[in-house]
């Protein structure tokens, strides 16, 4: 559309995940991070079916759901759109969205569960390095609302523990005084790329991975200044990263100092995390999630259970521990060796882990009792649905961290002959407009 006229409207309802609905003159226009009540100025993008796409240009009034300051930066940070509500708003609004997302397929009450904790609940933030204004200082922190190249100095912010804040304060200051440059997306030159602290919250440790370009920097002096930041730093990382995209892709991975790993203690099991291991951000509630996972599976004595998607393996050795056998299925080889990793070192030895794409895996499956689905946000592919259905198991279990991807899914299942017995939500992400999902379908 090439009109670039601003328009002024009050958002006048939600959508999940976090687009605000404004209609003007008998038009819908759908508006990312815009929150119902706020007064907001915008401009037309694209037509979608429905709605016509557009992009937030400036929030005039605040709504009347923002009744907190939150974080000092939450105007501009990236990373939360709820900041500002009362934690009793935020779960109410999420909640609303989702009862209308899947209100063709789900008629009973959806229970919505808060997260055990607000503040401090994440165990991971890849920080980027950059500026806030063109020219100006160094900033490590993360990508502005609604701006590709701007970054935020994430100043206390509230989700993560003062540790990570410290550790990216002290980075930050670190490389301002050593004039390093960051890498410039569009020239390609630069050393500074990214920045990543995760935290065993059980161990009480942090690993730290710097993520530079291949250019030559004094890689002991860092060393030695990241040791002395905080005496619970016991693993850094340092990974090389050439490629053209804004991602991290690891073209090498250094172990500079410390620990291979992270261990976290989880439901009774521990786990390996290393670098590049995914393990859900918000560990206490996740706790709840697989809890009561468990619980729709039912009684799993003598039962055979496929966890697709399986990454590290957290939910198929806690379903071993019930079950008769486990398989995870995953396609990242790192994922897979840490997943047996996991299961030694825990002594499930009913389980077992395959690395291969889930739709080539389904071509060869038997028939299980029970299948967990825990997909990318994607979801899964369209054209692995008819042959995982094929498997014809007593009960899916599916977790997923989209729900919009989740539902589109479900038309499929129910067409299959499955019916949707229970679906519930967790707040697994406070003050941001993620919301994790499980349901259950049965034959």
């Amino acid at each position: 559309m090439r009109n670039n006229k601003i328009i002024q409207a009050t958002v006048d309802y939600n959508v999940f995940p976090n687009k605000g609905i404004c209609k003007v003159d008998d038009k819908l226009y759908s508006i990312k991070n815009a929150i119902k009540g706020q007064t907001i100025a915008f401009q037309k993008k694209r037509k979608k079916k429905g709605y016509i796409e557009s992009k937030l240009i400036e929030k005039l009034e605040p709504s009347f759901l923002e009744t907190i300051e939150g974080c000092p930066v939450n105007e501009r940070c990236g990373g939360c759109i709820y900041q500002k509500l009362e934690y009793s708003d935020e779960s109410q609004l999420k909640k609303d969205t989702l009862v209308e997302l899947y209100k063709d397929i789900y008629k009973d009450d959806i229970e919505f569960h808060p997260s055990p904790i607000l503040k401090g609940y994440r165990n991971k933030v890849e920080y980027t390095f950059g500026d806030s204004v063109k020219g100006g200082p160094l900033v490590l922190g993360l990508h502005t609302k609604n701006k590709f190249y701007e970054i935020t100095d994430t100043i206390n912010c509230n989700i993560i523990d003062d540790g990570f804040n410290k550790i990216r304060e002290s980075v930050q200051s670190y490389f301002r005084d050593k004039n390093y440059e960051f890498y410039k997306k569009i020239k390609h030159t630069g050393l500074l790329r990214h920045f990543i602290i995760r935290k065993s919250f059980s161990e009480d440790e942090y690993m730290i991975n710097l993520v530079t370009t291949k250019n030559e920097f004094d890689v002991d002096d860092f060393v030695e200044f990241a040791k002395n930041i905080d005496d619970r730093i016991v693993s850094i990382y340092h990974t090389i990263n050439d490629n053209i995209s804004d991602a991290v892709i690891v073209d090498e991975l250094r172990l500079l100092y410390g620990k291979e790993y992270l261990t976290e203690n989880l439901m009774g099991l521990t786990f390996k995390i290393s670098p590049f291991s995914f393990f859900q951000p918000n560990p206490l509630q996740a706790e709840k999630i697989y809890t009561r996972a468990l619980e729709l599976a039912g009684d799993l004595s003598g039962k055979n259970v496929y966890d697709l998607y399986c990454g590290t393996g957290t939910i198929a050795q806690i379903f071993a521990k019930k079950a008769e056998s486990v398989i995870g299925v995953e396609i990242v080889e790192e994922a897979v060796e840490k997943a047996i990793e996991n299961a030694k070192l825990n002594g499930l030895f009913n389980t077992e882990f395959v690395c291969s794409d889930c739709l080539d895996f389904m071509e060869k499956v038997e028939k299980k009792d029970v299948v967990v689905l825990d997909p990318p946000r994607d979801g899964i592919h369209p054209k692995a649905i008819d042959r995982l259905i094929g498997i014809n198991p007593e009960k899916f279990i599916y977790i997923s961290c989209n729900p919009v991807t989740q539902r589109n899914d479900l038309d499929k299942f129910i067409e299959k002959g499955y019916k949707l017995k229970s679906l519930e939500f967790f707040n697994q992400f406070p003050r941001t407009c993620h919301v994790e999902a499980v349901c259950l379908l049965t034959r």
